[in-house]
């Protein structure tokens, strides 16, 4: 696109943070432009949860939280993302609060409306249990895709009294249906305790690798990256994040937290060595502001929407050098 034709957020040095658009980081509308790059998108859906629900209420967290952000430059990456690629705020899908299924059908053909080979999505959660929905979608544009897990679980468990589509699943449902490519995903930040050895071993003949939290201690960073880069190799990638892969000090609303997490620091120089040349889409789920205090989760949240497409406007500046 080209830059000219770009509509940014509103200035903050025009319009006070703490007024105008209501869009994240105040960006324009889907509607108040032709065509798009990257679209910002809200699952307000939390019927999948196995302990504290609320994530319904994220998306709309999530960009409140992102009135903080100074948009325009981002001097650690060098990009000015909104100037870079035009980027929207496509609303909430209006996902249907007491069936499951139903639900992830609505993200299904929700995201499909927004993904092609050139549009992006980026999705506020709701509770994990989206991501299937959302993967779903981009496999019909993208085939099979490799997948990196931001995660204090899992989240391949069989089932939750019966129900075998919630937020502790979707991994393994999404490696049932194909939708991802075998021994090409990556759990980053596992930590606390699990109902049975097994889960650990069933996770493994999933095809899935998996960096503990405290593997990342001996690691550090490069290596981390450097494994994820090589794990997913030239396939095309999805980025999921679980808010709770933060320690509750950094992340305390949300469903299911655990102590021992990354700060956000740490979190934040993994995202940046992601392989953004692969990405195709991304989601940020598990805010659930009911637990958190002073904005701190929802904060951190957008932080990492904003990180993302910050990351999408530096590939697409990549290829025009």
């Amino acid at each position: 696109m080209n830059p000219e034709d770009i509509v940014g957020p509103v200035e903050g040095t025009k319009v006070p943070r703490f007024a105008g658009e209501s869009t994240f980081s105040r960006l324009p509308r889907i509607d108040q432009v032709s065509d798009y790059d990257v679209a910002i998108l809200g699952a307000p859906f939390d019927g999948g949860v196995s302990y504290r629900p609320g994530a319904r209420f994220g998306p709309m967290a999530i960009r409140q939280a992102s009135r903080h952000l100074r948009p325009a430059y981002h001097p650690d990456l060098q990009v000015a993302p909104f100037r870079t690629i035009q980027a929207v705020d496509a609303g909430d899908i209006p996902c249907n609060p007491f069936d499951i299924d139903s639900a992830l059908k609505q993200i299904d053909d929700g995201a499909s409306e927004l993904v092609s080979d050139s549009r992006k999505l980026v999705t506020l959660g709701g509770d994990h249990t989206v991501t299937l929905g959302l993967l779903r979608a981009l496999v019909k544009v993208h085939g099979p895709i490799a997948m990196i897990h931001f995660d204090s679980h899992l989240d391949t468990w069989d089932s939750y009294f019966g129900a075998d589509r919630t937020h502790g699943t979707f991994m393994r449902r999404a490696f049932e249906e194909g939708l991802l490519i075998e021994d090409k995903s990556l759990h980053v930040g596992i930590r606390g305790p699990l109902y049975d050895q097994q889960d650990l071993i069933n996770d493994k003949n999933f095809g899935f690798s998996t960096v503990r939290a405290a593997d990342f201690d001996r690691m550090g960073v490069e290596e981390v990256i450097g494994l994820a880069r090589k794990r997913v190799g030239d396939s095309p990638m999805y980025l999921s994040i679980d808010i709770d892969v933060l320690d509750p000090a950094f992340a305390p609303g949300t469903g299911t937290p655990e102590m021992g997490g990354f700060t956000s620091r740490e979190l934040l120089n993994l995202v940046r060595g992601m392989p953004r040349e692969q990405m195709i889409g991304a989601d940020i789920v598990e805010v659930a502001p009911a637990y958190d205090h002073a904005e701190i989760t929802s904060l951190a949240a957008a932080t990492l929407a904003y990180e993302i497409m910050s990351l999408m406007a530096l590939n697409v500046t990549d290829k025009k050098d």
